[in-house]
């Protein structure tokens, strides 16, 4: 019997798709085979932030089931464009990670367009949203030594200082972009104050400076600074949020203390994998991240740091990264806010 040319590439490639079925496993197997290593979730901050706290804090939590074992990368730097970049470069198979913010995700496309510059991710194209970990309240915090050397002790005291004293106090953030830094520049534009911005590698080494008296204010994440307002080694003056934050009773909202209706600059953070991650992975991944978020020890872990837990799902999560980039592209525009 003959074959003709043609039947007989296609009988090659009728082949050649059965072998790679062979090898290929499903898309259900994969799911259940994984993870297969450790997974690796880059912080894109130094370690003792807000967004350093709540990885660990689900990577704990993950790497309590049979076969998981998730690490901590910190890679700091260009408010957290570096890290952001890396992951976004990495292989799509599951095994990177990023927590990412409302800064890699909201904020910094319009910051770096408006200053001239390019950010080295497409924060849309570039990743494959997994899920919302947590919604943040900045708090408005001090050093107490300048707190009581100035008398300030309200926000409204704030900024009556600041307009008598135009470039003598320094801000410090977390780094250019920030939700931090995002959140003082808003203050400034609606207050009509001039303060030094001072951008650091995150927030662990902007709060040092803050309690040692290096700089002099902060519009930190509440959980980083939730300990030290506490312990009394920083003075909360107001939450950036709408309303007042549950995790700290009798500290009031800035558009209430100081009679600014429209402020508000809350922050979120959430885990994103590189784009064309496998979507049962990406599923995976979601639903266990959404059992550790509610799981009691965690949830109220991260509550009584003024973090609320959502765990949502990669799709409502890819539509709130949306909403959030055309909000701050707005306030980025507002304030002026320049990359330093």
């Amino acid at each position: 019997m003959r074959y003709s040319r043609r039947a007989f590439q296609a009988a090659l490639l009728s082949c050649a798709a059965l072998a790679a079925l062979a090898v290929w496993p499903t898309s259900s197997a994969r799911a259940e085979t994984y993870p297969a290593k450790p997974i690796r979730i880059v912080v894109p901050f130094a370690p003792g932030g807000t967004t350093d706290i709540l990885a660990r804090a689900v990577g704990a939590e993950l790497s309590k089931l049979p076969g998981w074992n998730v690490l901590i990368d910190n890679r700091p730097g260009a408010g957290g464009n570096i890290g952001a970049e890396a992951v976004a470069k990495s292989a799509p198979d599951g095994y990177t990670l990023l927590m990412g913010t409302v800064g890699t995700h909201g904020i910094n496309q319009a910051l770096y367009s408006q200053n001239g510059g390019k950010l080295p991710y497409d924060p849309f194209k570039d990743f494959a949203p997994v899920t919302l970990v947590a919604a943040v309240p900045n708090v408005l915090v001090l050093n107490p030594a300048f707190a009581e050397k100035h008398q300030i002790r309200t926000v409204k005291d704030l900024i009556a200082y600041a307009r008598a004293n135009p470039g003598k106090i320094n801000m410090a953030s977390s780094g250019n972009g920030t939700s931090i830094h995002l959140a003082g520049e808003l203050f400034k534009s609606q207050t009509r104050t001039f303060m030094v911005h001072l951008p650091y590698r995150g927030s662990g080494p902007a709060l040092a400076d803050l309690m040692g008296g290096t700089t002099d204010l902060m519009f930190d994440n509440l959980p980083s600074s939730m300990a030290q307002i506490k312990a009394g080694r920083l003075k909360a003056l107001a939450v950036t949020s709408a309303k007042p934050s549950a995790a700290l009773p009798g500290v009031p909202t800035i558009a209430q203390a100081a009679d600014l209706p429209t402020y508000e600059a809350s922050s979120w953070f959430g885990l994103l994998a590189p784009a064309n991650t496998p979507a049962e992975i990406v599923h995976r991944l979601q639903q266990e991240v959404a059992k550790a978020l509610s799981s009691p020890a965690v949830k109220e872990r991260l509550q009584a740091q003024g973090a609320e837990p959502v765990g949502n799902t990669p799709e409502q999560f890819a539509a709130y990264i949306r909403s959030e980039h055309i909000k701050w592209a707005k306030v980025v525009k507002a304030s002026g806010a320049k990359v330093d």
